[in-house]
C-alpha cells in the first residue's frame, strides 16, 4: 500500500484546531480540499479519526494515539530535509512568525528588524503575542518559528536557549516633587505605582520578589503595554518598576529619570525557544544567530 505524506500535514492540523474551517486557513487550502483530504486520511488510516461536535471535531481514541507517532515523523522528516538546503540569507524570501512577549517587542524587535534589512531584505517577520500560554503562539507544532521571552514548563518537542538575564529599575518623572536623585524604600512605599500586566510570569516574579524584600507597592494604574508607561509617568506623581533595557530607552525621554531600584528585585530571564524540527535547518540556525547577536549588542551598549 502507498502513503500519501501530504496528508499527515492535514492530520496534525486538524489535532491542533479540531476545526475544518481553521485547519484549512491554517494550511493555506480550500475548505472542500481540506475535507476531501480528510476522507482520504480516513481511507488511510482506517478510522473516522474526526467526530463532528457542535463546537468542532473531537478526535477519536485511535486519532490520538496516531498523533505523537505522526508528529515524531514529520519531524524527523523536516530535520533531515532541511538539513541539507542551502541558506543565503541576502537572497532568501519568506515570512517568518515570531512569538515575542511586550518587553522583546520593545526592546529587541527593532535591532532585529534593522539588522534583517541589511543583512536579508527579502524576509518579512509576523508577530504573534505571547504571554504565558505557549500552545497559542504555535510553537509547539512548529507554526511559530521562535517564541522570545520567559519560557515555563516547555513541553519535550521544544528547546530552550537562555539569551541574558534582565535586572529591573524604576522611573519617574524628572521634576518630581518628592523624588530626587534617590529613591528610599520609604518613598517607594509611599508613591503611588504604574504596572504592567503582560507577561503574566514576570508581574507575578516582581510582586514576589518585593513581598520577600518587606516591601510594598499600592498598584494605581495596570496598563497592557510598556509603551503606555512614559506618557503616563510623564503627567502624574506616580512610579514604574522596570525592566532595564526598557529603562535604558526611557532615559531619552527628557521627561522622565531613571534610578536604580530602593531594594534588590533581582533578575529574570530572557530567552528562546522552537520545536526540535528546526534544530539543524539552516535558515533557523541563522535567525537563531542573529537573535543572539543582537542581545549581546544591546547588552554591550549598557
Amino acid at each position: 500500500m502507498r502513503y500519501d505524506l501530504n496528508l499527515l500535514p492535514v492530520f496534525l492540523a486538524l489535532m491542533d484546531e479540531r476545526s475544518v474551517t481553521r485547519a484549512a486557513q491554517r494550511l493555506g487550502i480550500t475548505q472542500p480540499a481540506l475535507s476531501n483530504a480528510l476522507s482520504r486520511l480516513r481511507d488511510m488510516l482506517q478510522d473516522p479519526l474526526f467526530i463532528r461536535e457542535r463546537y468542532g471535531m473531537a478526535p477519536t481514541q485511535k486519532a490520538v494515539e496516531f498523533a505523537p507517532a505522526i508528529a515524531a515523523a514529520l519531524a524527523s522528516l523536516d530535520e533531515l530535509i532541511l538539513g541539507q538546503q542551502q541558506f543565503d540569507p541576502a537572497k532568501a524570501e519568506r515570512l517568518i512568525t515570531l512569538a515575542p512577549n511586550s518587553y522583546v517587542e520593545f526592546v529587541l524587535m527593532p535591532a532585529l528588524v534593522e539588522r534583517l534589512r541589511e543583512q536579508a531584505p527579502g524576509i518579512r517577520l509576523r508577530l504573534t503575542p505571547y504571554g504565558t500560554d505557549l500552545a497559542e503562539t504555535g510553537v509547539i507544532s512548529g507554526e511559530t518559528a521562535l517564541v522570545l521571552g520567559r519560557v515555563i514548563d516547555p513541553p519535550d518537542n521544544l528547546v530552550v536557549q537562555h539569551l541574558m538575564d534582565e535586572g529591573l529599575a524604576c522611573v519617574v518623572r524628572a521634576d518630581h516633587p518628592v523624588v530626587n536623585k534617590r529613591l528610599s524604600k520609604q518613598q517607594y512605599e509611599q508613591l503611588k505605582h504604574v504596572n504592567v500586566l503582560p507577561p503574566g510570569r514576570l508581574r507575578a516574579g516582581l510582586f514576589q520578589m518585593l513581598e520577600r524584600q518587606g516591601v510594598r507597592r499600592e498598584v494605581a494604574v495596570s496598563v497592557t503595554h510598556f509603551l503606555a508607561i512614559p506618557e503616563l509617568i510623564a503627567v502624574t506623581d506616580y512610579c514604574a518598576t522596570l525592566p532595564n533595557l526598557i529603562c535604558r530607552r526611557l532615559a531619552g525621554d527628557p521627561r522622565l529619570k531613571v534610578l536604580p531600584a530602593p531594594v534588590d528585585l533581582g533578575t529574570f530571564p530572557v530567552e528562546m525557544a522552537w520545536h526540535v524540527r528546526y534544530r539543524h535547518d539552516p535558515a533557523h540556525q541563522w535567525l537563531r544567530s542573529l537573535v543572539g547577536d543582537v542581545v549581546r549588542e544591546l547588552q554591550r551598549r549598557r
